[in-house]
């Protein structure tokens, strides 16, 4: 995959967060690693609440018809006040 070239102009309190995360006593070499680190947070992220809610959905996916129970919009919005 070719790489890409992208430009981000940040200001105060993220310029400033980044030179924290950056250079000498950051985590980081420089913003370009910065800013990879962050993509693969976010996707690694959302793998894994994707993963969680299939594990949440998964027992009432397999559940018998019979199983389920009906209940009305105005029963939901009851319950979860």
């Amino acid at each position: 995959m070719a790489s890409a070239n992208i430009n981000v102009r940040i200001k105060g309190e993220l310029q400033a967060h980044l030179q924290q995360q950056i250079g000498e006593h950051g985590l980081y070499e420089n913003a370009s690693e910065y800013v990879r680190a962050l993509i693969r947070n976010d996707l690694k992220s959302r793998s894994e609440s994707w993963e969680w809610l299939k594990r949440e959905l998964e027992p009432a996916m397999r559940a018998d018809e019979s199983e389920y129970v009906a209940v009305t919009p105005e029963e939901i919005m009851q319950r979860n006040k």
